[in-house]
């Protein structure tokens, strides 16, 4: 006997996702990308399963399984969120909801959640298997386990760079705003906690890395669409899932507003008067190292930029694996803080550093002792850096980690 399934979602990507996952697992599937009329749909028809997002415009996911519980207490309904945590888990329980899954999630994860909330509300209701018998054996139970690398892979390809891919052009420049944003407050607070730290070179590269790393947790935790974080879409591309056309319009976009969103913590830094610090020392300190960086050989920058995002896609990449934000925190921790230690170039860190640099050299008038300001300009900041290490940056994350681990385990047999 066919079953009837709902998903309520306001992501189309989502809405198309589980409709092909569940019409090949046998489900009779409608969608509705409001909550309103997903009401209306649950209590017109019977459904065996409601899948419901967590945040929606209009009405709260909450409240839509709350509702659900009185218009439709026969079905069984599953929350899904891009935002995890087990108090809202907890409160979805609470609300009638029979369990809860994280985005992004595979396949195999969103088929098996729906097998074991099919057996809670079996049990819970004292009933047989009877007619859901053969799907609730034909899935395992699934793990609480972080994921593995392979399940990281398909989750990428499959769902988060279709996600990106299709998601409105002003989610897009909004969320690239923000990122670029946290980003320079990351490299702001990085050069803050060192421009007078007399620790010895390695040591303050370091702690320079630690601090730079608040950035990109802002970025994965809080939400924000970063350029370099986006290279890893190519797997999507190399398995058939989006076109390259959608890729590069996408990251585009995405390094447009990465841009504006640098520069105006560029500016907010300048007008603040903070780089006043010890005397215009720490005003200095950013004209030093945009000037450094407006100075490095073509080659070098672009090798130190492949190295760089290599290691913020590896970032990106174990922050995918943890179910938790304390496990996030901890995977993004360490990549960033060493590739900061080490030394390599990332386009969206020197769209704060350079342009901060450049205005207080050209409207403060700062000019550090061993500085040749002649150098600073903004041809030599797009000629010298942004280009090059944009292109690094690129290579970097899209080939040796999403075609890298597309390659280990994604890619079709021969």
């Amino acid at each position: 006997m066919v079953q009837n399934m709902l998903i309520i979602d306001d992501d189309t990507a989502v809405l198309m996702s589980c409709e092909r996952i569940f019409t090949e697992e046998g489900f009779s599937v409608e969608v509705a990308s409001d909550p309103h009329q997903g009401l209306q749909m649950a209590t017109q028809k019977k459904y065996t399963v409601i899948l419901c997002d967590w945040q929606m415009p209009g009405l709260d996911g909450l409240d839509v399984v709350a509702e659900l519980e009185t218009r439709a207490p026969e079905s069984t309904v599953v929350m899904i969120s891009g935002y995890p945590s087990v108090g809202r888990a907890t409160e979805a329980m609470k609300r009638g909801a029979m369990d809860y899954l994280a985005k992004p999630f595979t396949p195999e994860e969103i088929t098996a959640t729906v097998q074991k909330a099919v057996r809670n509300k079996l049990h819970s209701e004292k009933k047989t298997l009877g007619r859901f018998e053969q799907l609730l054996n034909k899935f395992p139970v699934p793990s609480m386990d972080d994921k593995g690398p392979k399940n990281i892979a398909e989750t990428v390809a499959q769902t988060i760079g279709v996600s990106k891919a299709t998601s409105p052009w002003i989610s897009i420049v909004v969320l690239g705003i923000m990122a670029g944003a946290y980003i320079g407050f990351g490299g702001l607070f990085a050069v803050t906690v060192t421009f007078d730290m007399d620790l010895g070179i390695g040591l303050k590269k370091m702690v320079a890395g630690i601090a730079f790393s608040i950035g990109l947790m802002f970025v994965v935790i809080a939400g924000g669409e970063l350029f370099t974080g986006n290279n890893l879409m190519v797997s999507s591309v190399v398995t058939g899932k989006i076109t390259w056309r959608n890729v590069l319009g996408k990251w585009g976009l995405v390094w447009g507003a990465n841009f504006i969103g640098a520069l105006l913590l560029a500016l907010l830094f300048y007008f603040s008067g903070l780089w006043k610090t010890g005397d215009n020392a720490l005003g200095e300190a950013c004209v030093k190292i945009a000037a450094a960086k407006c100075n490095l050989d073509l080659g070098e920058a672009f090798v130190r930029a492949v190295g760089c995002n290599w290691m913020v896609c590896l970032a990106v990449w174990m922050a995918l694996a943890s179910r938790q934000v304390v496990g996030k925190i901890f995977a993004i921790f360490f990549p960033i803080m060493g590739f900061v230690a080490i030394g390599f170039e990332h386009c969206v860190a020197n769209m704060y550093f350079i342009p901060s640099g450049l205005f207080l050299s050209h409207w403060a008038g700062l000019a550090p002792a061993g500085v040749d300001l002649s150098t600073l300009t903004w041809t030599a900041f797009f000629i010298n850096n942004l280009i090059p290490v944009t292109i690094g940056n690129t290579l970097g994350g899209a080939v040796f980690v999403g075609l890298g681990y597309w390659g280990a385990y994604l890619r079709s047999p021969q």
